[in-house]
């Protein structure tokens, strides 16, 4: 990588970036490697998102990055607060570069909802602007895919709710890559950010608190089981046969369900681990119980549980599960052994809850100002 920030032909965006890089980039400067792991201490331990203010540097490094580097967070243009306390936050991506002057991406605009709880709070973030998945259930999939995140964008929409929210803040965050996207097509920016993430120098959330959930992309989930530092792995499997679930996803031609639970099958949990299937629930589609009979058979052999998700209204041609099949479906995987638990999505007033986030108003008015400014110094 050429770390000089004059070559690249705008200023080196410090955001998103490792130790190892923020080192590399200091010698770059001709300043001392260890001044790149400063860096990273305020930026993401600190949360000092000026370098103006990133004390723990020289007065002179200071001014000379405030000329050379940049850290370019998410700007909010909406923000939207649930009657249930969560809130949506709309957020505008600027064009994305490589190390010399090609555009590898347009500017975009992705969501990300901070859902807070008692003890904790849950931070739901996208992976790419769109999906490129196509689940027919979920309002993002009309977006199509627009284009990919980087590391710093995905990393920065935690950063953005941290600290808008820091006022409030419990002991423990939980992040979830659940928001617009599929992570496992994003393979490298996502694990690059999640390393940032889940360093206890860096953002500090913990692994058992974070969660990576896919449609099923079965390469991506083999690459995931040999990574050091990895979240918890949730599969997106909505459907109990390849027929059911190849009318909803059609990712399923590619990774069928046999291919899908292999791969599963062959993933080397932590002790403390299971893996989480997530199957939303479409009135009158994939909710009987002979649809739960059979989704037994296909996790029995796993060390797994269930999150069962009633159907989030939207422009889509499906229906909210009647709450007593939801009730017959959840007890048939119980009496065969299988935790299976009903997540009801927070956020639905404001079109944040699960398979609702898609930016219907992007389209209306791009060049819209910020409806809401969060000061981030």
């Amino acid at each position: 990588m050429n770390m000089s920030p004059r070559d690249a032909g705008k200023p080196f965006n410090l955001l998103g970036k490792s130790q190892d890089e923020l080192r590399d980039f200091m010698q770059a400067l001709g300043e001392p490697a260890y001044r790149g792991g400063q860096i990273y201490h305020a930026l993401y331990a600190e949360r000092r998102f000026d370098v103006a203010a990133m004390t723990n540097l020289p007065a002179a490094l200071r001014e000379r990055l405030a000329r050379e580097s940049e850290i370019e967070l998410p700007r909010v243009r909406r923000r939207y607060e649930s009657s249930d306390g969560a809130v949506r936050y709309v957020l505008e991506l600027g064009a994305t570069e490589n190390a010399g002057t090609r555009p590898l991406g347009k500017p975009a605009t992705v969501e990300t909802v901070f859902m807070p709880e008692e003890n904790r709070q849950t931070i739901c973030v996208s992976t790419q602007a769109g999906c490129a998945v196509d689940c027919h259930f979920c309002l993002t999939a009309t977006l199509g895919l627009i284009r990919n995140l980087t590391a710093g964008e995905i990393v920065g929409q935690v950063l953005v709710a941290l600290t808008d929210q820091r006022a409030s803040l419990k002991p423990q965050t939980n992040v979830v890559l659940m928001g617009q996207g599929e992570p496992l097509l994003n393979y490298d920016a996502v694990m690059t950010a999640l390393q940032i993430l889940l360093d206890p120098n860096g953002v500090a959330v913990t692994p058992k608190h974070t969660t990576l959930s896919t449609s099923g992309i079965v390469p991506g989930i083999e690459r995931l089981a040999f990574e050091k530092v990895r979240p918890k792995l949730a599969i997106s499997l909505n459907a109990s046969s390849n027929e059911q679930r190849d009318a909803i996803m059609p990712i399923n031609r590619k990774y069928p369900i046999e291919k899908l639970l292999d791969a599963c099958a062959r993933y080397p949990l932590r002790p403390w681990e299971h893996l989480t299937f997530e199957y939303v629930l479409l009135g009158g589609f994939n909710d009987a119980p002979e649809d739960a009979a059979r989704l037994v058979k296909l996790v029995a052999n796993l060390r797994a549980k269930v999150n069962l998700i009633p159907w989030n209204p939207g422009d889509l041609p499906y229906e909210k599960p009647n709450p007593a099949r939801i009730e017959e479906f959840r007890r048939v995987l119980n009496e065969k052994n299988i935790p299976a638990f009903v997540r009801y999505s927070r956020g639905q007033d404001v079109m944040a809850a699960c398979g609702q986030l898609a930016v219907l108003e992007a389209a209306r008015d791009t060049a819209a100002p910020s409806l809401s400014q969060i000061s981030l110094s």
